[in-house]
């Protein structure tokens, strides 16, 4: 049985991948992946995803310059969600952050941003 084989695709044929920084160990985000995906990322040791809202293959920072060097691509006891380790280039977040985590919810409800916005989207992007 392949690795592909173990997984336990959505019935879309997504699995989430949890990307995590390897050498701080921090969580930079969330994505789906379906096989096609998973199979380019595990040939070019680059990140590649299934954006559901576009219904579009995509590589993390095709457009923004941000790559991702996968490390090492691991899976739970389940088979149901990825973890793939990477070395990140700049800002993981579309919104110009380190982490797609960069909020955190306090016991009274506020919200405070924890970490510093490295880039703008305009400056990441280019758009006005």
């Amino acid at each position: 049985m392949s690795f592909y084989e173990q997984l336990k695709w959505t019935s879309d044929g997504l699995i989430p991948a949890i990307i995590q920084e390897q050498s701080t160990g921090r969580i930079l985000m969330m994505a789906w992946m379906n096989r096609a995906s998973l199979e380019k990322t595990f040939e070019t040791r680059r990140t590649f995803f299934w954006s559901r809202s576009r219904q579009k293959f995509w590589m993390k920072g095709e457009s923004s310059g941000h790559v991702q060097v996968v490390k090492d691509i691991a899976y739970d006891c389940d088979g149901d969600t990825l973890l793939i380790q990477v070395e990140q280039t700049g800002a993981a977040c579309h919104e110009g952050y380190r982490s797609c985590f960069f909020r955190s919810v306090h016991e009274n409800g506020s919200i405070i941003v924890t970490e510093p916005r490295l880039e703008t989207p305009e400056q990441i992007y280019g758009k006005t």
